[in-house]
């Protein structure tokens, strides 16, 4: 398995980190984690096209997480390439609607040349050629939903959320966890900060931890963390 973390940021602008967005390679299958403002170009610039991407993982529908997908799927009909291989699009619920929304605005969207799948999912599992995909609820909005992806190893994101017994279930024994983790000490109501995350890391006992969805206020912070914490950097990548 091996993991590029595409972005690290928040919605607030940034000219080091991006909009959080991860692509997971496990097997045959390479997995977008959301798919915020500029994904596609930093689909690009790590080496990958749309027409390589297989699932997309919506975690929920803010914009820092979801703006881009319209661009996405319209490069998949209108790209040097027109896509034939099939997508999956995961989301919880109001998936179908979203994806919707974005055909009446933009109707270039909608498949020319290839079959596109929407799964609606609040949790349970499912086999996408030898992968294993588990989906949690999160606390953050009614659709949040954290993933976890398994082949001989287990990578999970968390997605943006507070503190739950599912978030627990989500990341334990987690070769990685992905984790937000907006905020060094201030506390904001949907969102982790490096307390909460400790708790929920001494309970899961993830093997690594990598901190994401970084408030600015981060920089100021980077020496605090001790292992098993990494804080994420856009353009990192990790070898499973």
């Amino acid at each position: 398995m091996k993991l590029t973390i595409l972005g690290t940021g928040t919605s607030t602008p940034s000219l080091k980190r991006g909009s959080p967005s991860y692509l997971l390679i496990a097997g045959k299958q390479k997995i977008l984690v959301d798919v915020g403002p500029a994904v596609v170009r930093r689909l690009l610039e790590c080496g990958y096209a749309v027409t390589d991407i297989d699932v997309i993982v919506i975690t929920h529908f803010h914009v820092d997480h979801t703006a881009d997908l319209s661009t996405f799927l319209f490069a998949c009909n209108y790209g040097e390439q027109a896509r034939t291989r099939p997508l999956t699009i995961i989301g919880g619920p109001g998936i179908r609607r979203f994806y919707g929304g974005l055909k009446k605005i933009y109707r270039w969207v909608a498949p020319k040349s290839y079959e596109l799948s929407i799964v609606t999912m609040k949790s349970g599992a499912l086999q996408l050629n030898g992968i294993t995909i588990e989906i949690y609820p999160v606390k953050h909005n009614k659709e949040s939903i954290g993933v976890r992806a398994t082949e001989r190893k287990t990578v999970a994101f968390t997605g943006d959320t507070a503190y739950s017994k599912d978030l627990v279930k989500l990341a334990a024994g987690a070769d990685l966890l992905v984790a937000e983790c907006s905020f060094p000490f201030r506390t904001v109501k949907g969102h982790l900060n490096l307390e909460t995350l400790d708790g929920v890391v001494r309970e899961a006992r993830p093997k690594r931890v990598i901190l994401t969805h970084l408030d600015p206020e981060w920089d100021d912070f980077k020496g605090i963390l001790h292992a098993p914490y990494l804080l994420g950097e856009d353009g990192m990548t990790i070898n499973l």
